[in-house]
C-alpha cells in the first residue's frame, strides 16, 4: 500500500490537464464559429445594400454602400462585384476573430455573399 501513495493525485492531475485543454479547444472553436456567423451576416447585409443601390440608385456606388454596411457590422469589404445589366452583387468581407487560447494569434475569416434583387 505504501508504494501507491499519491498515485491517485497524479491521475487526477492528468485528467484535469486533459479537461482543461479540451475546454480551451471548445472555447476556441466556439469563438471562431461565432465570428464566422457574424461575418456571414455582415456579408449578406453588404451584398443586399449593393444590390439595392443597383436597383434604386441614391448617388453612391454599390461598392460604397457595401463598404458602409460592412464597416457598420465590424468587418472590412474586400471585394464587390456587380454584374453589368443585372441587379446582382457578390461581396467578400473580412472579419478578425478574437485571440485564441490554444493557438497563438488571431483568426482572419473571408466570407463571400451573393444577393439578387428581382424587380417586378
Amino acid at each position: 500500500m505504501r508504494g501507491q501513495r499519491g498515485s491517485i493525485s497524479v491521475v487526477v492531475a492528468a485528467i484535469s490537464l486533459v479537461m482543461l485543454v479540451c475546454t480551451m479547444g471548445i472555447a476556441d472553436v466556439g469563438s471562431v464559429l461565432a465570428t464566422r456567423a457574424h461575418a456571414r451576416a455582415a456579408a449578406d447585409a453588404a451584398a443586399l445594400a449593393a444590390t439595392q443601390e443597383l436597383a434604386f440608385p441614391t448617388g453612391a456606388t454599390p461598392a460604397e454602400q457595401a463598404a458602409l454596411l460592412a464597416r457598420r457590422n465590424g468587418t472590412e469589404l474586400i471585394d464587390c462585384v456587380c454584374s453589368a445589366g443585372s441587379f446582382e452583387a457578390v461581396v467578400t468581407v473580412r472579419a478578425m476573430g478574437p485571440d485564441l487560447l490554444l493557438v497563438p494569434g488571431r483568426v482572419t475569416l473571408d466570407v463571400r455573399a451573393r444577393a439578387v434583387v428581382d424587380l417586378p
